[in-house]
C-alpha cells in the first residue's frame, strides 16, 4: 500500500475507536495488527517491548476508571483495549514503512512542501549520529573526571550544540547540490496510488463499520 494511505488509514480508525467505546473493535483491530505485523516478518521481541512499555499506562487508566468512572469495568476494559488499539496501529505502520518512501509519498501525493520533508529526513538520518556524538560526549567528560548520566540536562545540551553545526553544514551541502525552495525538482522514484490502494483504503474503514454495527 502507498506509504501516505497508510497513514491516512492509521489516522482514520485511530480517530474512529476515538469516539466508540466498543470493546470487540479494539480486540479485532489488535489482533489484525498483530497478524499483519506475523505476517510482515516483524521481530517479535519489539512488538514485547512496545507492549511493556504500555502495560503501566494502561492499567493506571483501567483502574482510575474502576474506582473513579461510571461504568467502570466496561469504560475500564474499552480505554485499556483502544490504548493497545493505537499502540499496535502505530506499531503496524512504523515497522513496515521505510521513512525515505514515506518522505517521497507525502511530497508527491499529499504535496507536504519539499523542505518540509527533506528537513524529516535529514532529522531521521542525524539519529544515529546524535547517539554516537553523546557517547563521545561521555566519554570526553570521564576522562575529565565527570560522569555524564543520561538524565543530566548538560549532556544533551552539549548534543544539541553538535546538532545546531551539522543543521548548517547540512543547509550548505542541500544549496551545493542545487536545492531551491519553491522550484520544480526531478522525481528519482515516482509514489503511485494505484485503485487497488484506494479499493483497501475503502474497504477497511467500510469493514470497521460494519463490525461496530455488529459487534
Amino acid at each position: 500500500m502507498n506509504p501516505a494511505i497508510k497513514l491516512l488509514l492509521v489516522i482514520a480508525i485511530a480517530l474512529e475507536i476515538s469516539f466508540v467505546v466498543n470493546i470487540g473493535l479494539n480486540l479485532i483491530i489488535i489482533g489484525a495488527c498483530l497478524a499483519y505485523l506475523i505476517f510482515k516478518k516483524v521481530n517479535l521481541r519489539t512488538i514485547a517491548i512496545f507492549s511493556l512499555i504500555a502495560f503501566l499506562p494502561a492499567v493506571g487508566i483501567f483502574f482510575s476508571q474502576i474506582y473513579y468512572g461510571s461504568n467502570g469495568l466496561v469504560m475500564g476494559t474499552a480505554l485499556f483495549t483502544r490504548l493497545y488499539a493505537y499502540i499496535f496501529l502505530g506499531i503496524s505502520f512504523s515497522q513496515t514503512t521505510y521513512m525515505i518512501d514515506l518522505a517521497q509519498a507525502l511530497e508527491q501525493n499529499a504535496h507536504i512542501p519539499t523542505k518540509f520533508i527533506y528537513g524529516v529526513l535529514a532529522a531521521i538520518n542525524l539519529v544515529p549520529r546524535l547517539k554516537y556524538e553523546i557517547e563521545v560526549i561521555r566519554a570526553n567528560g570521564k576522562m575529565r573526571g565527570k560522569i555524564l548520566h543520561p538524565w543530566m540536562p548538560t549532556l544533551y545540551f552539549k548534543a544539541l550544540i553538535v546538532a545546531i553545526g551539522w543543521s548548517r553544514n547540512l543547509a550548505k551541502a542541500m544549496v551545493s547540490q542545487g536545492f531551491v525552495e519553491d522550484q520544480p525538482r526531478s522525481i528519482a522514484k515516482v509514489s503511485v496510488i494505484s485503485k487497488l490502494d484506494w479499493l483497501l483504503f475503502l474497504g477497511t474503514l467500510l469493514a470497521i463499520q460494519v463490525i461496530i454495527f455488529i459487534v
